[in-house]
């Protein structure tokens, strides 16, 4: 039996489930909102597993669940090696979103990751420690710094209304995900013209160290309704 693990409410459940509808495939809720049970019709040997999509990552590389659907940038951001536990299977063109780093718009002299080097150098010479990058998505921000050569900062965990961390001065900058960037520009904050870490959107993953031992029928079966989808 295939388990696949998609996220368990909001707007990606619901173009999920419409994305493998267009495959012939029906996802469906069989319990209330509170109950995390699903099913699936339409292809044999295929088990329906909801979950968060910060969780699916976490699944896939355990090989808990066979394939998952979340985006991109928890992947990348929740498994450090993530090219030897999961393969793209999909992009699933909605969900959109790209990690950015923003700063204060009354940082005029501040456009570039180079400018925010300086910035940060000034900060701590100025202030007596780094300057602080407010995110949930560490591994990937530490990665991008790294590559550009900044090092004079710290990073401070944010698991929610991160753009409104520097109006509480719990951060100096932010590293977060955007759409629009409506919410950047209600809270004074710019994005910089060479801050874009990961653009993001819904991937299906495949699993790498799930037992896919007496899969070969279900997993052939639902790779040829896939290819409508695709």
């Amino acid at each position: 039996m295939i388990k696949l693990g998609v996220p368990s409410k909001g707007r990606l459940m619901e173009k999920t489930f419409e994305w493998f509808a267009q495959a012939g495939i029906t996802l469906k809720r069989t319990g209330s909102e509170r109950e995390y049970a699903g099913a699936v019709e339409g292809v044999e040997g295929v088990n329906l597993v909801l979950l968060s999509a910060g969780e699916i990552p976490r699944e896939l590389a355990a090989g808990r669940i066979h394939l998952g659907v979340t985006g991109s940038d928890l992947v990348r951001d929740k498994l450090a090696d993530w090219q030897n536990s999961v393969t793209e299977q999909a992009l699933m063109g909605f969900g959109h979103a790209d990690l950015i780093i923003a700063v204060p718009m009354c940082w005029p002299d501040v456009d570039t990751i180079e400018d925010l080097d300086a910035a940060a150098s000034a900060f701590r010479a100025e202030h007596g420690f780094r300057l602080r990058i407010a995110t949930k998505y560490h591994r990937l921000v530490r990665e991008f710094l790294r590559d550009q050569g900044v090092a004079d900062y710290q990073l401070v965990d944010s698991q929610g209304a991160t753009e409104g961390t520097v109006a509480n001065l719990t951060a100096e900058a932010i590293a977060d995900i955007t759409s629009s960037g409506e919410t950047l520009r209600a809270n004074h904050l710019k994005i910089l013209s060479d801050g874009l870490i990961h653009k993001s959107q819904a991937t299906l993953f495949a699993s790498k160290t799930a037992d896919w031992a007496g899969c070969d029928a279900a997993k052939a079966d639902l790779s040829e309704r896939l290819k409508i989808a695709l």
